[in-house]
């Protein structure tokens, strides 16, 4: 790995998702040479390309996922917190977007965190909200509960809003999960037909995954930023999805 391929792989890790025209301009070289540096990375199981962008390997471990994109992650999460009031009771899935999500809820003592992710549980130890963490089977690598038993305890709690995490959408799957178990528990949640949020980056649209999280209609609202494609907005907004769009930081 040459030096320039060092900074391309260091700005798609910091930034979660980059363009071939944008990694051309930042580095002064063509598109084909970038083009080139790419292959050479994700051979190398480095990185990953889709659709003319640069995305960061996806982990299952919460930390590894939030140190991509941070900043942007943040925004995404003060914004989310900002639709939770005092005294309400919300669930939070697993996921580094919500993992910030509950941090920024942490500080509100009048707040009900219900969650199946043992890291988002940790993380709000010391907080001054309430926090109930369903039990189940539990992923070591993505620090959550999953299986028939949280799926059960999913349908006894109650909660007026679900901040959900993707990894995928396109038009004609809609939404989807790349872990089975782990889709369950979301469609688990999904069936309580409270006001379901997705709360991701738009690394996540224009993918498919093999689990199907739905159907469609039974989300409310999604908090994306501006990377999403305008087509992609229009798509969602017609099947009566509320898109909130966060602006990206600007490119430096």
């Amino acid at each position: 790995m040459n030096s320039r391929q060092q900074i391309i792989l260091q700005m798609v890790v910091d930034r979660g998702r980059m363009s071939v025209a944008d990694l051309a301009k930042m580095t002064g070289v063509s598109a084909v040479t970038i083009r080139q540096d790419l292959n050479l990375l994700e051979s190398g199981n480095y990185l990953r390309r889709a659709h003319g962008y640069a995305l960061p390997l996806e982990s299952d471990d919460v930390e590894t996922r939030m140190m991509n994109n941070f900043p942007l992650k943040r925004q995404l999460a003060e914004h989310a917190a900002a639709l939770v009031s005092a005294g309400e009771t919300v669930f939070i899935e697993n996921g580094s977007s919500n993992a910030l999500l509950a941090r920024e809820l942490g500080s509100k003592p009048q707040v009900t965190i219900i969650t199946v992710s043992s890291y988002i549980a940790h993380l709000l130890k010391d907080s001054e909200c309430e926090v109930i963490l369903l039990g189940g089977i539990y992923q070591k690598k993505s620090e959550s509960m999953v299986g028939p038993l949280t799926r059960q305890y999913v349908s006894q709690v109650h909660f007026s809003k679900a901040f959900i995490g993707i990894d995928g959408w396109l038009p004609e799957t809609g939404f989807t999960g790349r872990d089975m178990m782990r889709s369950d528990v979301v469609n688990a949640v999904l069936e309580k037909g409270c006001e379901a949020i997705v709360l991701t980056d738009s690394s996540k649209f224009g993918v498919m995954h093999p689990y199907t999280l739905g159907p469609q209609q039974q989300f409310s609202r999604i908090i994306t930023d501006d990377g999403l494609a305008p087509s992609s907005r229009t798509l969602l907004e017609q099947t009566g999805i509320k898109v909130d769009i966060i602006a990206r930081f600007p490119l430096s």
